[in-house]
């Protein structure tokens, strides 16, 4: 069954095509980082703007892309949510259209089990159970994953996500947006030992996350150190990326030995950050688990992730109508 996906929670408009629940075919993402980037974050009313402009084109190059024609499609399924709801209208409208037009089944994809089901589209993927990290600016959660329909929320943030919290300590060191990628590039000019900053593991046993003490004594930090030169940005990104990484580390292994799993899974957009991936893996090697990541491809927003969820969804006939919305905030997962 050849599915068509579109994704356009937040600032990327993509559209992909799979061929059943785990081939890709093609995936396109047209990215509005450049657009957003002088104001230092998304503009929910911008987003929506150009996803407006980007939709049709997007859709018709991933279809191309897949060799196959429009008529070939059998199954539709787009993001409902959460994310900027004016963004969500617009793909997921689309995708109602699509479907409507020509009586095909429609898949309202959760972003969160999506961005799940990337790791079923790595080489090899995990077996179920396995324990499961979605890790961008909007989310940090933990879960327990039993099959393709089953979620267990094991942990999640109780302020800000690891993303949004690279985002703000890279605008208050001057780095610009977004702040993973540059704060990872900076961070390895330095040693990561010439500042200590908290690590919050809230109380004992949580699989729960807190990034705000961390990215307030960081600001602490810079103003009774006055940054100089790149030399101290670095010793700051670093340290503030230890930091990250250690409390991820720590709350990922515990959830596995508590679970008595042997896999973990890294998705969502802050799974890019190698440095973090390097630190997991080695750090899993020592207790015997082996660590997943996808390939960058599929690490932020993208539609093939949303295709490959939404192909398991119409197969077990969870398929939504015209009447559904969009919703802004995360639903629980499937129990």
């Amino acid at each position: 069954m050849y599915v068509l996906g579109i994704e356009s929670s937040c600032d990327e408009t993509a559209a992909a095509v799979v061929e059943g629940a785990d081939r890709v075919l093609s995936s396109v993402i047209a990215s509005q980082v450049a657009a957003h980037k002088p104001y230092g974050g998304v503009v929910p009313e911008l987003a929506s703007r150009m996803h407006v402009e980007a939709i049709v084109p997007v859709v018709t190059t991933a279809i191309q892309e897949a060799g196959i024609a429009v008529d070939d499609i059998q199954g539709v399924a787009a993001t409902q949510g959460p994310g900027l709801v004016g963004a969500l209208l617009v793909g997921f409208s689309f995708a109602k259209a699509f479907a409507w037009a020509r009586n095909l089944p429609l898949a309202g994809v959760n972003h969160l089990e999506a961005h799940i089901h990337s790791l079923r589209l790595c080489r090899p993927a995990p077996e179920f159970p396995f324990i499961a990290l979605v890790v961008s600016g909007g989310h940090t959660n933990i879960y327990h994953v039993l099959s393709d329909n089953r979620f267990e929320l094991m942990g999640q943030t109780r302020d800000d996500a690891a993303g949004e919290a690279f985002d703000k300590v890279a605008k208050t060191l001057g780095l610009g947006y977004p702040g993973g990628p540059v704060i990872e590039a900076m961070a390895k000019n330095s040693d990561p030992g010439h500042i200590t900053f908290p690590r919050s593991l809230l109380e004992k046993g949580s699989f729960d996350f807190s990034f705000s003490g961390l990215k307030s004594a960081v600001a602490r930090y810079i103003h009774d150190h006055p940054l100089q030169n790149d030399q101290d940005r670095a010793r700051v990104a670093a340290a503030f990326q230890a930091a990250v990484i250690d409390v991820v580390c720590e709350k990922l292994l515990a959830a596995a030995r508590f679970r008595h799993c042997r896999q973990i899974g890294i998705s969502g957009g802050v799974s890019a950050n190698q440095t973090l991936v390097t630190a997991l893996t080695r750090r899993a090697a020592r207790h015997q688990i082996r660590v997943i990541a996808p390939p960058l491809s599929l690490c932020g927003d993208n539609a093939a992730m949303v295709a490959a969820r939404g192909a398991v969804m119409i197969r077990d006939g969870q398929t939504c109508g015209l009447a559904d919305d969009v919703f802004s905030r995360a639903l629980n997962l499937s129990a």
